[in-house]
């Protein structure tokens, strides 16, 4: 328990945080409640789904800029295929938007890889195309998403043997989240190309000499990237019904998280509950501010403010553990 304890003991203290968040919120407005917890679920989907996109270039010793762009064309294009569209065809569109983004993602990598240029330039470049790409597909918001897809993250979830009372407090959203982390990071986690992710993160030289292929890992990891993303993207127009071609706050948010979340920016150190937590604060910090009534002026410059210190916070650290 101890050993535990050590080694996930950042991921315990902002839990921890979280708590005390929480009772704070309650303090604000003794009325916040099942309810609020489920908007608050539904409103992290999309920002939880880009840090998981940035986590896993983070880790192996990348970023990805294009995160938010890539978001925003996956949920154009879902919104655009499924407006008018049957039901049914929703399945289609779900997977054709998932293995697209697995795919543009593959290219980010590609071109890095290939390319040799820095992958703050490349992802950057490809920030610009992709968000181009989405106005091409949507002018102006629109389209339309299926019910089913949007009943996924409304409501809560009941739980056989439990009181209505709990019942409330399991919004599908955060179920929904869980099982797409869970089903992707923790057989990838135990894999050998998990391994191989942290190990080009840790020191790219030394996995080459141990006989990682180096290029084919990363490449996959900006795939991996790209498929979060697109899962960021399906629940951008899950919840809202429509797509929206204009990247939203994710980028900078992202990176907060990660860097909030334990993982280094350096790259072979961190894992995912972390940064998903993180998430969860930095949106509880915006609640909060919502409720003091607070301009949303300021409270833009407050979040901002927190995301630019968490991320400098982040880079000293890393600049600190490469100089010992």
């Amino acid at each position: 328990m101890s050993h535990f304890a050590r080694r996930q003991g950042w991921v315990i203290g902002l839990f921890a945080l979280l708590i005390v968040l929480f009772i704070a919120t309650r303090i604000i407005q003794p009325g916040y409640g099942s309810g609020d917890f489920g908007s608050l679920a539904r409103a992290v989907l999309p920002y939880a789904f880009a840090v998981a996109a940035q986590t896993v270039v983070v880790i192996a010793g990348g970023i990805d800029l294009s995160v938010a762009a890539m978001m925003a064309l996956t949920s154009v294009t879902a919104a655009s295929m499924m407006a008018g569209a049957s039901e049914e065809y929703a399945l289609f569109v779900v997977a054709f938007v998932l293995a697209m983004g697995f795919v543009l993602g593959a290219l980010n990598g590609l071109l890095i890889v290939v390319t040799r240029v820095p992958d703050i330039v490349v992802t950057l470049a490809m920030l610009f195309v992709l968000q181009g790409a989405a106005l091409l597909v949507l002018g102006a918001p629109g389209g339309g998403a299926a019910e089913w897809l949007k009943a996924m993250i409304s409501g809560t979830v009941p739980i056989p043997g439990l009181p209505d009372a709990i019942d409330a407090w399991v919004p599908k959203a955060l179920l929904v989240l869980i099982v797409c982390l869970c089903v992707i990071w923790i057989p990838l986690r135990r894999s050998r190309l998990g391994l191989s992710i942290y190990a080009i993160g840790s020191s790219e030289l030394a996995a080459f000499r141990s006989g990682v292929p180096v290029k084919r890992t990363r490449i996959i990891a900006y795939a991996l990237s790209g498929l979060f993303a697109a899962f960021g993207g399906l629940a951008l127009t899950m919840s809202t019904g429509i797509g929206a071609p204009i990247p939203g706050p994710y980028l900078l948010a992202s990176v907060a998280a990660v860097v909030l979340g334990g993982v280094a920016l350096g790259g072979g150190k961190g894992g995912l509950l972390g940064p998903i937590v993180a998430v969860f604060v930095l949106r509880l910090v915006r609640t909060d501010l919502t409720l003091l009534a607070i301009d949303p002026n300021v409270t833009a410059i407050i979040e901002g403010a927190i995301m630019v210190a968490v991320v400098m916070f982040g880079a000293f650290i890393t600049m600190r553990s490469r100089q010992q």
